[in-house]
């Protein structure tokens, strides 16, 4: 019974967060809108720089 509803919910999920993806403004010279796909990359980007910072200072401490 799992698998029979895991398959139609994913492919559901899928088709409605690329959506978003495929709208495009009508005019070229129209600014994008900003993305939750920026985001999540800046927020991602943060994260790795904190690790690499707290692992840093790990390896300097006596």
């Amino acid at each position: 019974m799992r698998s029979v509803l895991k398959y139609p919910l994913t492919l559901t999920l899928l088709i409605i967060l690329t959506l978003p993806a495929l709208g495009q403004p009508e005019d070229p010279e129209a600014p994008t809108p900003f993305g939750f796909v920026e985001l999540l990359i800046g927020a991602g980007a943060l994260y790795g720089g904190r690790k690499v910072h707290q692992s840093s200072r790990r390896k300097q401490a006596p």
